[in-house]
């Protein structure tokens, strides 16, 4: 264990309230491990923060609500950034390192509506911004029309209280961290709604090679959940998650055991495939491998073939 001399920590973070929430949620886990060190919270526009005009599916794996936070990290301006797991690319900038994950939160989807999902009526319209979510409720009720939607929870859900939605789907972990559960109206099953990789944790993003700051962030490190997403952002990268499919995964941890399920669809959700494997813990990177290379033989090397043309 190297010594830590170390008595300052920025840490950058978005700026929305979400993200500031997240940020100081580490910040508080960082001083309970540590109690002298003193931290500062630093905001930073992204891309993604700038230009709404942009569908985070049509961004595919760029980072664009990360990379800002990579450049300050790389400039030194910051410390360590936090992240949305789901949100940090598969490949990361030279120099830059995944330090930790935090414990998961529930990692399901959420309905934000007036009725659970299977009461909503014909012609209904469902926000959301994500192409996953849309292929697999499309799968489910084809019947509902699902329109894209962009800007921060709080406007989101502004939209439904106005009645310019009928629902929006979210993630249950960004309701339950802003302190809204008892405005979800229905949790979303996994057997119809895989979240997207490493959704509900956040992830502890800083510069290789820096000692005192590995230690610093090693407490905050939860081993299941670094475990499971291990598992999952191997099969992201695997199957190549830079392209603009539709993709999902979701390991889960059961003693020693480790399961992990997935699914990569057309952009219309007409081609679909969901596999599962479960192994033991010991390597929960080649589980995703094994999994992508099993998926990409089962016909989603074709799917994802026909989603790069033109």
């Amino acid at each position: 264990m190297t010594e830590i001399m170390r008595n300052k920590i920025i840490i950058g973070s978005r700026g929305s309230q979400l993200a500031l929430i997240q940020a100081a949620s580490v910040a508080a886990q960082l001083k309970t491990a540590s109690p002298k060190l003193h931290i500062e919270i630093r905001k930073i526009v992204t891309e993604g923060d700038r230009n709404r005009s942009v569908s985070i599916d049509e961004a595919g794996d760029t980072g664009i609500f990360v990379k800002a936070l990579e450049d300050a990290l790389l400039d030194g301006g910051i410390d360590i950034a936090v992240h949305s797991l789901k949100d940090l690319p598969t490949a990361l900038p030279q120099g830059l390192c995944l330090l930790a994950a935090t414990q998961r939160l529930d990692p399901r989807d959420a309905l934000v509506s007036c009725v659970p999902l299977l009461e909503l009526k014909p012609g209904n319209r469902i926000g959301t911004g994500s192409l996953r979510r849309s292929v697999q409720l499309k799968n489910l009720r084809n019947d509902l029309e699902v329109c894209s939607i962009r800007g921060n929870v709080d406007s989101r859900l502004r939209k439904v209280a106005s009645g310019e939605f009928d629902g929006i789907i979210i993630a249950a972990a960004a309701m339950l961290r802003l302190g809204w559960a008892a405005r979800i109206t229905e949790y979303l099953p996994l057997n119809s709604f895989l979240p997207c990789v490493g959704q509900g944790a956040l992830a502890i993003e800083s510069r290789s090679g820096d000692p005192e700051i590995d230690d610093l962030t090693a407490a905050l490190n939860h081993l299941p959940t670094w475990q499971a997403i291990t598992a999952e952002r191997a099969f992201l990268h695997s199957v190549g998650g830079g392209c603009r499919a539709p993709i999902a995964a979701l390991a889960t941890i059961d003693n020693k055991s480790l399961k992990l399920t997935a699914m990569v669809s057309d952009r219309e959700g007409k081609k679909m495939i969901k596999d599962s494997t479960e192994s033991r813990l010991s390597d929960p990177q080649q589980t995703g491998i094994n999994l992508a290379r099993k998926m990409l033989n089962d016909g989603a090397a074709e799917i994802l073939k026909e989603m790069r043309r033109p």
